[in-house]
């Protein structure tokens, strides 16, 4: 029996996050394969996942990184619809069936994403978003998007998560890669995920590409998803963080670069690493006063 959507998890040290994400994807009605890219995890993640026809597990000698691991998954891929999913997510059945309705409803719906919520209820930045250009994500880093109320064309923030949830599905300009439903015609539109990125920014990367080729985006509110933020990486902060500013400059490159002059093009690639400098001091101090606190108690 053909499968009507094929399921993507990229998975790197998830702990029992992946097991629960795995279930909720067998749980649901629809006819789905389910896909584990496991990127050389240390844990013991893949411990009792039980393999059959409807699930399979690809392990990588390495890790490749996210989009690199979409990609390996793409290619044993067989429906004509695709989830893209982070193993730390959880949902009920019919979130799905949101989504599929939402992407099926529209000839140019090339792409849709469900409301991301933290674990309190509250829902999660990233899940709709504006394009974040280098002025906009300047205003964002300096907390200049609280001048908004006055001049809100000038001070835009792409995070749409603060703004009033919509009624229904909307068209944005971005979601995030937690959760993508995509079309395979669109995704053979558009090409595979960009493997310049290891970690961070591929999908923003991917949504300015489906944009281009004029493929819509919708953000589906009713289709809520619950998103263990950060939780296969916060054991590594600097390391994710390294890479999320990596991926910053590529994206910023590849898509910006022509619209700046190139004395303010360096001052905007010297702005992202001077905020990883920032982060990572401040990251390494919480860690030595963690360290400190424990020696002493």
């Amino acid at each position: 029996m053909s499968h009507t959507i094929s399921a993507i998890i990229v998975n790197y040290n998830a702990g029992a996050l992946l097991r629960g994400c795995v279930d909720a994807l067998m749980a649901c009605p629809q006819r789905i394969e389910v896909i584990v890219v496991d990127n050389a995890s240390t844990d013991d993640s893949l411990n009792g996942m039980p393999e059959s026809g409807r699930l399979r597990v690809l392990r990588n000698p390495a890790n490749v990184g996210f989009a690199a691991g979409c990609n390996i998954g793409l290619k044993t891929a067989a429906a004509p619809l695709l989830l893209f999913l982070n193993p730390d997510c959880y949902f009920q059945p019919s979130a799905i069936a949101i989504l599929l309705e939402a992407l099926q409803s529209g000839e140019r719906v090339g792409m849709v994403g469900g409301l991301l919520v933290n674990s309190d209820g509250s829902e999660q930045g990233g899940g709709r978003r504006a394009v974040p250009t280098p002025w906009r994500a300047f205003v964002r880093a300096f907390g200049l998007y609280r001048l908004a109320e006055r001049w809100p064309k000038l001070f835009y923030d792409f995070h749409l998560h603060k703004k009033p949830l919509p009624d229904g599905p909307v068209e944005v300009e971005a979601i995030s890669g937690a959760c993508m439903l995509v079309k395979r015609e669109a995704l053979e539109d558009v090409g595979l995920w960009d493997e310049g990125y290891f970690l961070h920014c591929e999908d923003l990367d991917w949504c300015m590409r489906f944009q281009q080729h004029n493929w819509q985006i919708w953000f589906v509110p009713g289709a809520r998803i619950a998103h263990a933020l950060g939780a296969c990486s916060h054991h590594r902060r600097l390391f994710v963080e390294w890479h999320k500013h990596k991926g910053m400059v590529r994206y910023y490159g590849k898509f910006f670069r022509d619209q700046y002059p190139a004395p303010l093009w360096w001052l905007v690639v010297l702005g992202v690493w001077l905020r990883f400098f920032t982060v990572a001091t401040y990251t390494l101090f919480k860690q030595g006063l963690a360290r400190l606190r424990r020696r002493d108690g």
